[in-house]
């Protein structure tokens, strides 16, 4: 295996960012409608919310109090991977005038909500059960129930017990071979681990050019092999099993020959398809039994032994929404006796994407209605009496597996130590992406020894006038990714729960709109009876001419220019910064060791720049706004130490 090399990338400021504070020119004003009018057009034609998401964005920090770009940046944000953005452009909205939209407060909450600051957000959610009280009459569309607020004080009271006490998981995105900047989910495994099958909504193999009615590709089902440890570029299962239509994969059986699928016919079926001997796939075919109903059948997974099948269905006589089932196969392959799990699983609310385990009595499955943090959450569940079908009472998993998101598709190993799931997070490079969630060997998560923590305490401060900062801060174990949770105790002041009796690396992140992001890793002593305490404080600089930016955890293979994983992490927050500072422009310039010839030096860090600049404009950043240069080895940055 090649070595990693950590490339050191200047950022610089090249055209100065205009306050808040100064009064914004008639010019400005005018050109933020028109940026504001041109998002509207594409609403309406084409529903291309990235593509009006930007335009919004430029047209809210052009004139801050334009009321219609601020509202209109803030809601589009809460319809992608940046929600805990759009605080930001509503704030700015609900400051000028809080009546400006009825439920104002409540979008103000959600986004603090995904932002995991659930104390903001429960401020935000009373004021809003406030308004709805002194309101009895108001029925506006845009109203939301009284029992929805409450529900959401409840994930958010949720969300902090349980950030408060993350579980000791490795979550780590399976990468570009498997994700893509499109909607990739619902991950389903054969026994021996060696076959991935999902969902995506890419364009890259998709059989239908056209798009769907929210402008993106239709559903097709994706296959990749693992060979030698690693899994292979995902290519389309089949033209027999896809169609130009919408195709997703439910299950697949232990053998890894029978693949179960949903179709939209008749409200939503269950169909299934199985392998021939020359390895090609047959036509899917309807699900015998009753299974299929005239409602919706969303989710299945089949029992290690094929005897049952358990599902998902909003039909009528359920607890409320789409509830789990669960059918016994009979003597002619046909599932009948179906029977519903019952109020330790179900709820009032939606529960779907069940998962039998190989002991064929732990059921894991998400829900809206138990008791989560926000969107689905995953559970499980155990079978205590088989014969009367009697199921203990679901389990979250906590946190960091479950977050605001919906965290969805939970498939398990047979040695049960890794599994596959889809959510939303930081790290990833689309909409959903396909994560691999791994316990330590041994060490069961809801049995692991209880640590007491050490409490690290992360103050973020204006480098120049030393004032405190609100920013955006995470702590994460390089080992294994797993997440520290925090608690906010004052304005740039977080104070982390580090489980852990060693001395271990952490990956620290702080963001805040206005100041160049900072990555770094530090070194944390593990808790001990004399040492339960650790601090650290973070010096951000704000986004002016001339600034100055380090990326340091840009990761490459040795002598090459395609970016390691660990890499996207950075550039997000990179390409995240530069969408919310429209007015900045970017040197890129790439800096190299002095281990190869100089020509050579050159000539890759050149290539180390662009490649930057090339993940940047595929994201939407408009490529007269980055320049890039190779330094080479002329201008170095760091000792031969950098590479590890």
């Amino acid at each position: 295996m090649h070595s990693i090399y950590r490339i050191l990338i200047f950022l610089a400021v090249c055209t100065a960012l205009t306050h808040q504070a100064k009064a914004q020119s008639q010019q400005d004003k005018e050109q933020s409608a028109l940026y504001m009018e041109q998002a509207e057009l594409i609403m309406s034609a084409t529903q291309a919310m990235d593509d009006a998401l930007d335009l919004m964005v430029i047209a809210a920090n052009l004139d801050t109090t334009n009321m219609k770009a601020n509202f209109g940046a803030g809601n589009v944000h809460l319809f992608t991977t940046g929600k805990a953005r759009a605080s930001k452009y509503f704030l700015r909205v609900f400051r000028q005038d809080p009546t400006y939209h009825f439920n104002i407060e409540y979008l103000i909450a959600q986004s603090y909500h995904y932002g995991l600051d659930f104390d903001r957000a429960i401020k935000f959610y009373e004021l809003y059960k406030t308004k709805l009280q002194a309101n009895p009459g108001y029925s506006g569309e845009d109203k939301v129930d009284l029992t929805v607020v409450d529900r959401k004080i409840y994930e958010c009271k949720n969300g902090k017990e349980f950030v408060a006490n993350p579980s000791n998981y490795s979550i780590v995105n399976l990468g570009r071979e498997i994700n893509s900047e499109f909607d990739d989910y619902a991950p389903v495994i054969n026994e021996n681990e060696d076959e991935l099958v999902f969902t995506s909504r890419r364009r890259e193999g998709n059989l239908n050019e056209d798009v769907a009615d929210d402008n993106k590709p239709y559903e097709d089902i994706f296959i990749s092999i693992k060979k030698d440890g690693k899994w292979s570029r995902a290519k389309n299962i089949s033209n027999k099993v896809n169609t130009p239509f919408n195709d997703s994969n439910l299950a697949l059986s232990a053998d890894g020959n029978t693949l179960f699928i949903y179709k939209d016919e008749n409200a939503g079926d269950v169909y299934f398809s199985t392998r021939q001997a020359d390895g090609s796939w047959t036509v899917p075919q309807p699900l015998p039994g009753d299974v299929n109903s005239n409602y919706r059948e969303t989710s299945v997974s089949l029992s290690k032994d094929g005897s049952k099948l358990y599902f998902a269905s909003d039909r009528i006589g359920g607890l409320g929404g789409s509830d789990i089932y669960e059918a016994t196969k009979n003597g002619v392959g046909e599932w009948t006796k179906v029977k519903n799990l019952g109020p330790n699983i179900n709820s009032e609310l939606d529960e779907d994407s069940p998962f039998i385990d190989y002991d064929n009595v732990t059921l894991y499955f998400s829900s809206q209605g138990k008791k989560g943090m926000g969107g689905f959450d995953i559970f499980k569940a155990t079978l205590t009496n088989p014969k009367k079908g009697e199921w203990s009472q679901a389990e979250n998993l906590g946190y960091p597996m479950n977050t605001p998101e919906d965290d969805i598709f939970y498939v398990g190993s047979k040695d049960g130590e890794r599994g596959y799931y889809s959510s939303i997070r930081d790290d990833g490079m689309g909409y959903s992406d396909i994560y691999i969630i791994t316990t330590p060997k041994g060490t069961p998560p809801d049995i692991e020894k209880e640590i007491v923590p050490l409490q690290y305490e992360v103050t973020v401060m204006d480098s120049e006038t030393k004032a405190p900062v609100e920013a955006k801060v995470k702590l994460s174990k390089v080992s294994d990714n797993s997440v520290s949770g925090y608690k906010a105790q004052a304005v740039g002041k977080y104070i982390f729960a580090v489980k852990s009796p060693e001395t271990e690396e952490y990956n620290l992140s702080v963001e805040s709109d206005g100041y160049a992001f900072q990555n770094m890793v530090v070194e944390i002593r593990g808790a001990s009876e004399f040492e339960r305490n650790g601090s650290i404080t973070i010096m951000l600089k704000k986004l002016e001419v001339g600034t100055v930016h380090v990326l340091r955890n840009i990761y490459f293979d040795y002598g090459k220019a395609t970016f390691k994983e660990g890499a996207y992490s950075e550039l997000n927050k990179l390409e995240n910064m530069l969408k919310q500072n429209e007015r900045i422009k970017v040197e890129i310039s790439g800096h190299t060791d002095n281990v190869s010839s100089a020509a050579f030096n050159k000539k890759l860090s050149s290539k180390r720049a662009n490649a930057v600049k090339d993940f940047l404009v595929s994201k939407g950043i408009d490529t007269r706004r980055i320049t890039t240069v190779g330094y080479g080895e002329e201008r170095p940055l760091a000792s031969n130490d950098d590479e590890i």
